[in-house]
């Protein structure tokens, strides 16, 4: 197959990068650290590309990600958290983080999915707090609860070209969360998420969320009246 992923530089999508790699797979591997991409094209020489590209900017991703050969995935991946005191909101730290996980996947999208094959993939990724309102997550929160309604309308809108999945992580031994000052229960490493995540999409699911035991108890209190969820919500998680 031939893969593009985003945000292959650390994390969940380095470990994706790897893993389709060794399977054998092309590898077209984006971010913005040029020396973590060389890695790849260094390690898997027949396999991998490099695309070092800010998703921020549509005109790098124009420059990017036109005149590729035709895809059979699509992984955009790349995302970045920063969490929010309520009481003093700070409008540039909300639009940084939508900048980057909501509008940079835009801009990856308006030249990616022409060029995904017919019966080909795209996967979205999320997160497990998409679904339910968690305190100090108002800006990743909101992004990813977008990203969770774009992967669902896109999955309609192109049922018949090809398949869209939106992917929900619990908490996962990333750099990311590694800056995280709070309790993550039932935290997986990224050869967990990457299994998950290339069994999810192998099976042609349109929704990955994983532990299951983590997110299956979110799932479960999503269906709780709001009000409900609020009153356990602000007992458990929210600042004294």
């Amino acid at each position: 197959m031939k893969i593009l992923i985003t945000g292959t530089t650390s994390g969940i999508g380095k470990q994706l990068a790897l893993d389709y790699l060794r399977d054998g797979h092309t590898v077209y591997c984006c971010g913005r650290n040029q020396s973590a991409l060389k890695a790849f094209s260094g390690q898997f020489p027949a396999l991998a590309q490099t695309l070092s590209f800010d998703i921020q900017s549509r005109d790098d991703c124009l420059q990017a990600l036109t005149g590729l050969p035709q895809l059979d995935l699509a992984i955009l991946n790349a995302g970045t958290c920063e969490y929010i005191n309520a009481r003093e909101f700070d409008a540039a730290s909300f639009e940084r983080v939508v900048r980057t996980n909501l509008i940079g996947m835009a801009n990856c999208l308006q030249y990616i999915i022409p060029n995904i094959a017919k019966g080909g993939c795209l996967s979205l990724m999320g997160s497990s707090s998409s679904y339910l309102p968690l305190p100090r997550a108002e800006a990743y929160g909101a992004s990813k609860a977008a990203t969770e309604y774009l992967a669902r309308t896109l999955a309609i809108s192109l049922k018949q070209q090809i398949k869209v999945s939106y992917i929900a992580p619990g908490f996962v031994e990333t750099p990311l969360t590694d800056l995280n000052d709070f309790p993550m229960p039932m935290r997986v490493d990224v050869k967990f998420a990457s299994a998950s995540i290339r069994r999810g999409i192998a099976r042609g699911k349109s929704e990955i969320h994983f532990p299951k035991l983590f997110t299956g108890m979110l799932k479960t209190l999503r269906l709780l009246p709001f009000a409900l969820q609020k009153r356990l919500l602000a007992r458990t998680l929210a600042p004294e």
